[in-house]
């Protein structure tokens, strides 16, 4: 204590303040910053156990959604072309139309035409000289519009009656090729993404497949005998034989096996669930919530490769009609052009 001038006792005689040490100064911050970095770690781990599993985006080679709209014009196309034929079916026997004067004769010339222009599309699609023509898809739509309208004007000109030998070999043929076009219009349309969309490759559904499976792997990380057992039945996709038959052999068996191994390894997902519920002491909210999870992706799991094995079936039953449709095609030319010197010559 110090006395100043005069008796009187300065501010600075006052009692000294206690010191903090560098410890104990440190220590209140050490645990206001300890306790904000454990509490959302700790939160982490319960909001992990409580949160819903992430929802899985489509597949990428999953085909556009069919409207009304996008539908309306074939409709209207098939509609129109139905009720000519039911009309001229009804109308077959009031003799308004004969082969060969008159309206059906001139039917005749337009189907023929008709089923002429029907090689504008394979030409276009293979020389690249004809792109003046315009796109390969603009002559696709048109291929199948002349597919239809061809066959529906022979069919009026013919009257829905035989002929000649000549005629009903022209006529026989020409059904066969539309009957085959159908076909494969239907084969294409397994085989594409919608009907006018690009075609679908084989390592993008191997992608979906594998992507699926990681998002099982993922679930709670699943036994490894689940995921052993997945990775054989996509195995199962790829028939070793390249034949259509074991094609079409190992779809069947596929679409079988996958309801047996559906119901199998979702009890044994529940199972291990079940014990990781106990474990964690998830409610049975939770619990719910990812077992509806894992049946999900088990069975998109399974639709996915059944859709791998379905498409190389019918990639190959494709590539198999191609090789019949050509020469049947070439038939009906040759069919076409004997009828049609043989009307004008005799």
């Amino acid at each position: 204590m110090r006395l100043a001038r005069g008796g009187t006792m300065t501010a600075s005689a006052s009692l000294p303040m206690p010191r903090r040490t560098d410890a104990a100064a440190a220590a209140p911050g050490q645990a206001a910053r300890s306790t904000p970095r454990t509490a959302p770690a700790t939160a982490a781990k319960a909001g992990e156990a409580q949160r819903p599993p992430p929802r899985r985006s489509p597949p990428k080679t999953s085909r556009p959604p069919a409207t009304l709209a996008s539908q309306l014009p074939s409709l209207t196309f098939a509609i129109m072309v139905a009720a000519a034929l039911i009309y001229g079916w009804q109308m077959r026997d009031e003799g308004h139309l004969t082969p060969e004067t008159g309206v059906g004769y001139w039917l005749g010339i337009g189907g023929a035409g008709a089923m002429l222009l029907l090689l504008g599309y394979p030409l276009r699609k293979r020389l690249t000289g004809l792109k003046i023509l315009g796109g390969v898809t603009g002559w696709f739509r048109l291929h199948m519009m002349l597919g239809v309208i061809g066959p529906a004007l022979i069919l009026l000109h013919a009257n829905f009656k035989l002929g000649s030998l000549n005629s009903n070999v022209a006529l026989l043929a020409m059904l066969t090729v539309a009957l085959s076009g159908l076909i494969g219009r239907y084969l294409y349309g397994r085989i594409h993404l919608g009907l006018y969309g690009r075609r679908a490759q084989i390592a993008e559904l191997q992608a979906d497949v594998a992507a699926l499976k990681g998002a099982i792997a993922g679930e709670l990380s699943l036994p490894p005998d689940v995921l052993a057992a997945l990775d054989r039945h996509a195995a199962a996709a790829h028939p070793r034989r390249s034949g259509v038959l074991s094609s079409l052999i190992g779809v069947l068996n596929l679409r079988l096996t996958s309801l047996g191994l559906k119901a199998r390894l979702s009890r044994v997902a529940e199972r291990h669930i079940g014990a990781e519920a106990k474990r964690l002491g998830w409610s049975w909210r939770v619990r719910r919530r990812h077992i509806k999870a894992v049946r999900r992706l088990l069975a998109e799991y399974l639709a996915a490769v059944n859709r791998t094995a379905a498409f190389v079936f019918f990639e190959r039953l494709f590539g198999l009609w191609h090789v019949l449709h050509l020469p049947l095609f070439a038939i009906l030319l040759f069919a076409a052009v004997i009828h049609v010197v043989a009307v004008h010559l005799y």
